[in-house]
């Protein structure tokens, strides 16, 4: 529970959001961010305790702060405190890696206010997404801003508690760096920012941050963020993604973090599933069996398929628009839904749920580890 602590101090104003996200590959540190409206100096305290004792310092001054601090203590509730002494802080909460039974969520297609009330008493450890966590740049910064980040720090105080508390790990769609109207028609000037400027700007994520993964070895898994949105669009003024083809450095590297994957290992991207499947004459979908599931964002709807052993996902807050399912499908559902992902430790397995905004068990599926 977090506890804003009012003042009349002009100061207090200052601190505006806070969140946090992780920099480095696994859970022994954390980022705390947030911002503030003139520039200050970038001071985390924090504890497993309120009373803290520990503190974390960036020197110069900054209104957008990202401080990574260690968590070293396993299935505890960490205290935090961010701002400077001349700032009214903001305290909070979060919890570090569990040693029995480690939650995360996936999201995606965030246009909207969802109501996240189940997702909340799922009591996640991590949250991610699948893509498309604003509906534009442009609509908020104006045409051609790629260092504009105001729609994501719209995002963030839409579910301030949430985002203070558990660690946000989003993944890139074509929304996220959308900086000019799409239009009817490829336009003269590109319509995305393809290095995703205010998106890496504004959250701390591991390696290029377009592209990442995140391991749990206390559970073995690990979970690998692509870049892939609007494929058919590549080479255009459309395109929105980085390149995916076999020669790419994005496959390259994907297929280095494959050559020895983890027990489980989970692909979050933002395309049609059986799009990608079909992509460096179906060396992706090679690459994607040597994990557990992929988690795309592309569809309006939630779906499970199976594909040579392979689960594939389809998740989406806003999941009453038009289906086009799978030519593998096994499950498909109009509701607004998330997914669910809890990793047993001690059984070396994981359950997969669709769960609809209402708290519903749309679907669920056991795998173990390999």
């Amino acid at each position: 529970m977090f506890i804003w602590q009012l003042s009349s101090s002009p100061a207090f104003a200052q601190v505006e959001r806070a969140w946090l996200t992780h920099r480095s590959h696994d859970p022994s540190k954390i980022v705390v961010s947030w911002t503030t409206k003139t520039p200050s100096e970038s001071v985390v305290r924090f504890g497993v305790t309120k009373d803290f004792g520990q503190e974390g310092r960036i020197a110069g001054t900054s209104t957008l702060h990202h401080v990574e601090i260690p968590v070293t203590e396993k299935g505890k509730t960490y205290h935090y405190s961010v701002g400077a002494a001349d700032l009214v802080p903001l305290t909070g909460t979060f919890k570090s890696c569990p040693t029995d039974e480690l939650r995360v969520a996936v999201v995606a297609n965030w246009h909207a206010k969802a109501d996240l009330t189940a997702l909340v008493k799922d009591d996640v450890h991590l949250l991610m997404t699948a893509g498309d966590n604003i509906t534009s740049l442009w609509q908020k910064c104006g045409d051609g801003k790629k260092d504009c980040f105001l729609p994501y720090a719209e995002l963030i105080d839409a579910y301030p508690e949430l985002f203070r508390s558990t660690p946000f790990m989003p993944v890139l769609g074509n929304h996220d760096r959308e900086i000019r109207p799409r239009g009817d028609k490829p336009p003269a000037e590109p319509v995305y920012d393809i290095d995703a400027t205010a998106f890496r700007q504004f959250f701390e994520l591991p390696d290029d941050e377009w592209k990442w993964h995140f391991d749990v070895s206390d559970f073995g898994v690990r979970f690998v963020a692509l870049d892939f949105n609007h494929i058919a669009d590549f080479g255009t003024t459309w395109q929105t993604c980085h390149d995916f083809s076999r020669e790419s450095e994005q496959f390259k590297w994907y297929e280095s973090l494959m050559a020895k994957p983890s027990p489980f290992v989970v692909t979050i991207y933002n395309e049609r599933n059986g799009s990608i499947r079909s992509q460096a004459k179906g060396g992706w979908h090679e690459l994607f069996r040597k994990g557990t599931a992929c988690i795309t964002g592309f569809g309006h709807f939630a779906e499970r398929a199976e594909v040579d052993g392979l689960h594939y996902f389809d998740t989406s807050l806003n999941g009453k628009g038009n289906k086009y399912p799978d030519p593998k499908s096994n499950a498909l559902f109009s509701e607004d839904n998330y997914v669910l992902l809890t990793f047993n430790r001690e059984k070396k397995s994981a359950t997969i749920d669709l769960k609809s905004l209402d708290g519903k068990v749309l679907d669920r599926t056991e795998v173990q580890g390999k």
